[in-house]
């Protein structure tokens, strides 16, 4: 389990950082975090789609960055739901996370292209920023209805 961050560690976590090799065995390794990350608290976020847009994030970082510096990955319990971050070291910004409009159909004969989508669609807000060693694209999910 990755160590959780914040000033004590006896505390429930709030959130947790982790190095990830830049390979294609990052994807699983980032499904599991998550799972287990949001299991041991709790967490009031959809783990099944967490899962799935971490896997689409760290697929992107892997695919679309040069290099072998280790992809992060952050989960962060909100009091709302979660946040999920990838940091990669490419400055360059991912595809189109903005709203999803009319004219977005991916091809259904391809292999690529649906996972921004699907980023956008399932998650309540994505986005990215700069980092001082490249960027970091994130997505937040809302808490489950209990």
């Amino acid at each position: 389990m990755p160590e959780p961050s914040g000033p004590d560690h006896d505390a429930t976590p709030s959130a947790w950082r982790i190095a990830l090799p830049h390979t294609t065995a990052a994807v699983p390794i980032a499904r599991a975090l998550v799972r287990t990350a949001l299991a041991d608290i709790d967490a009031p976020a959809d783990s099944d789609t967490a899962e799935l847009l971490t896997a689409e994030l760290v697929a992107n970082a892997v695919e679309h960055t040069v290099g072998e510096a280790p992809i992060e990955l952050v989960v962060e319990l909100l009091s709302s739901g979660c946040q999920v971050e990838v940091h990669d070291g490419s400055p360059l910004p991912p595809g189109d996370l903005s709203a999803p409009g009319a004219d977005d159909h991916p091809d259904p004969w391809q292999e690529h292209g649906r996972g921004l989508l699907l980023i956008r669609t399932l998650s309540s807000a994505c986005g990215h920023r700069p980092t001082a060693h490249g960027k970091a694209v994130w997505f937040t999910l809302p808490g489950r209805r209990r």
